[in-house]
């Protein structure tokens, strides 16, 4: 662990030009850059907003905004979406990069960190857009939203932890980058996002608070939506999982690395 450490350390100003790059990358041949990083998650909020708005808008708690239902969406995506890019860029880094692992001799696990480092300035540019938003809509931000800034690199060690380990299972097994998009969107759906969580019974709620996805979307919505100071004990535990995943996904990475070699 000691010698990862100072692996990255050694490689910072590759890292950090690497995430650079990743992000002008992107939008190299755009005429709106990275207004794009906005407009993705902001479109789903809108097609939701239309079609569950009028349906929904009454049952979400803690809020009598007139646009309650958008800031709620909003507050949920934002997690989500950091979770999701993550796990997706983790799963499938080793095989997008497999010209570089093969021929260069670098600390392969610079790879998943910069994709790491990409997902969440990307989410740090959708959040302070959704700030500026969140004043428009008339629901200014408190100094508890503040706290949000405590859970990204939470969801995104999280997050990194599960992407590795299944990237590497990705190196072998291909069906995983195919598998995953399905999985996810039965998360999306499963987690309560779109749907305030007061609409499920209580005898399913049980069910609901075993999944990790569901207590970080949840944090976001007593911060943002609630402007509370929620209970961390749901947080710690999604942060206890996260770091167990780090480790034992850096376990395999390493002892599968040769193999991984051979394989790509």
């Amino acid at each position: 662990m000691k010698d990862l450490v100072l692996s990255l350390w050694a490689y910072r100003h590759f890292l950090m030009n690497s995430i650079w790059n990743d992000f002008k990358s992107r939008f190299v041949r755009s005429r709106l850059g990275a207004a794009w990083i906005v407009f993705q998650p902001l479109s789903q909020v809108l097609i939701y907003a239309f079609i569950l708005s009028n349906l929904l808008s009454a049952k979400v708690p803690g809020i009598s905004n007139t646009y309650g239902y958008a800031i709620y969406l909003m507050s949920g995506l934002l997690a989500w979406n950091l979770f999701s890019e993550v796990l997706d860029r983790c799963i499938k880094v080793f095989v997008a990069n497999a010209n570089a692992i093969k021929k260069v001799n670098f600390p392969r696990v610079t790879l998943p960190i910069i994709e790491v480092g990409a997902a969440v300035t990307n989410n740090l540019i959708l959040f302070a857009v959704m700030i500026v938003i969140f004043f428009v809509l008339g629901h200014p931000p408190g100094w508890s939203f503040l706290l949000i800034l405590l859970m990204i690199p939470i969801i995104a060690m999280f997050a990194m932890g599960l992407g590795i380990f299944l990237g590497v299972v990705n190196v072998f097994i291909r069906d995983v980058e195919q598998v995953t998009p399905i999985v996810l969107q039965v998360l999306f759906w499963l987690t309560p996002i779109v749907y305030p969580a007061n609409i499920i019974p209580e005898k399913f709620m049980q069910w609901m608070r075993l999944n990790p996805v569901y207590q970080f979307v949840d944090f976001y919505h007593q911060v943002i939506v609630q402007s509370l100071v929620p209970s961390f004990a749901g947080v710690l535990l999604v942060a206890a999982m996260g770091v167990a995943f780090s480790l034992f996904a850096l376990v395999v990475f390493r002892r599968a690395g040769p193999d991984m070699v051979d394989v790509l």
